[in-house]
């Protein structure tokens, strides 16, 4: 996985997907395990910034994807890869909810604070 280093400007650029998903309740950890191993092969690929899988604490079934791309593009070519087709292919059966939602930054944060 690579290592990266960003500032709240680096985060503020580019695509970002919010992803609820609700797992059917014996089907929780199976989701969590295949969640898990998406994160190398995904934060692998030149498009993508970030990939932060969530579960909630108190909703064990529950899950919050933070995805960040570099552009739209990048979440596109995402969505074509091996390692996210066999994903979607073994999680789907599991759910009982997928919500997708793309963002892009309507707010531009600067590099510094009081930076003008």
């Amino acid at each position: 996985m690579q290592t990266s280093s960003f500032t709240p400007k680096d985060l503020n650029d580019g695509f970002v997907v919010a992803i609820n998903i609700e797992a059917k309740a014996e089907e929780s950890d199976s989701v969590a395990a295949i969640l898990e191993g998406l994160v190398g092969p995904t934060m692998a690929e030149p498009g993508v910034k970030l990939f932060l899988p969530y579960r909630s604490p108190t909703s064990p079934s529950s899950f919050f994807i933070f995805e960040l791309y570099v552009d739209e593009a990048g979440w596109g070519a995402h969505q074509e890869t091996p390692h996210f087709k066999k994903a979607v292919a073994e999680l789907l059966p599991r759910l009982t909810r997928r919500e997708r939602i793309p963002f892009v930054p309507y707010v531009r944060i600067l590099e510094h604070a009081g930076s003008k």
